[in-house]
């Protein structure tokens, strides 16, 4: 046996995020409407006789043992399909870690839909969403992409209507917010101002993009202090751009624009002002595949 992939797997933004509740288990509820965009992180995978699993990535700081959620990927697929094999992973990070991005759960996503692929396509979607979940509350829709209403703790999701490619950009600085943190902090939060998630459903569901543009809102704004996120929502509303929010936690922030030029203009401006500086768009689909083959 000696099977390749090679993959390219979507980073997230929340174009809409709020926080419901909380669990007796100590889990937050959310409400969100999650989006794939055109930032990605790389996947090479070859599957061959053997057993174990290794890991390498192109930054040194990324750990690649168990703390990694690519090679947790391989080990629960590996458990429970039984696959017997030596799985070789190697990550090309593009997406920045701390952003609120899903950096680490696109990888976990790409994993399993990469594995599962080269073992036969044993599972559907949706049960690989159930094993994502046991990884982390972003992978499920890391593995389904698109345009999603995302409620409890990941686990429902509700495809919405495919957005155009919306043109963005996003920035982020060196600054990092804790989640457990800002969580803690929206638990303290007396009178909320909730995002409206029900004008922003309506917003995709009709394309309505102006409704979408008024509607982008986190309440996980309210309670960062960060300093990067505030400079990043200020230049990008300076630049053009039809709204500024920032992305699940923090601490990254897109603006969607009306065109690609003025986009790919404000991020040319900005390029050495933050640590991370992409245009991007919205894009419908969680993966890209570059190269498979399978072989005995």
């Amino acid at each position: 046996m000696n099977k390749k992939i090679s993959l390219l797997c979507a980073a997230k933004i929340n174009l809409s995020l709020d926080v419901t509740g909380k669990r007796p288990d100590g889990y937050h509820t959310l409400d969100s409407i999650f989006q794939t965009v055109s930032v990605y992180d790389k996947l090479e995978i070859a599957v061959a006789d053997g057993k174990g699993i290794t890991l390498e990535c192109n930054i040194a700081s990324v750990p690649c043992d168990e703390k990694n959620l690519a090679y947790r990927a391989a080990q629960a697929f590996s458990e429970i399909s039984g696959l017997n094999a030596e799985i070789n992973i190697r990550l090309e990070k593009q997406i920045p870690s701390g952003a609120g991005m899903g950096g680490g759960s696109a990888d976990a996503a790409g994993v399993l839909y990469a594995l599962n692929l080269l073992t036969g396509e044993k599972y559907s979607n949706q049960e690989l969403r159930k094993i994502g979940l046991t990884l982390g509350a972003d992978v499920p829709f890391l593995l389904l992409g698109g345009t999603a209403r995302t409620q409890g703790i990941g686990e429902i999701l509700t495809p919405l209507e495919t957005l155009p490619a919306l043109p963005l950009v996003i920035l982020k600085g060196t600054e990092s917010i804790s989640t457990p943190a800002a969580y803690k902090a929206i638990d303290s939060l007396e009178s909320p101002v909730h995002p409206d998630t029900r004008a922003m459903l309506y917003a995709v569901q009709h394309q309505d993009l102006n409704l979408l543009y008024q509607n982008c809102s986190n309440l996980f704004e309210d309670v960062t202090d960060c300093q990067d996120v505030v400079r990043a929502k200020k230049v990008l509303l300076d630049y053009g751009a039809e709204c500024a929010v920032m992305t699940g936690s923090g601490a990254a922030v897109f603006g969607i624009f009306k065109n690609s030029e003025t986009a790919e203009a404000c991020a040319e401006a900005l390029k050495t002002d933050f640590a991370f500086v992409q245009a991007c768009e919205t894009v419908g689909q969680a993966f890209r595949i570059l190269e498979l083959s399978q072989e005995g």
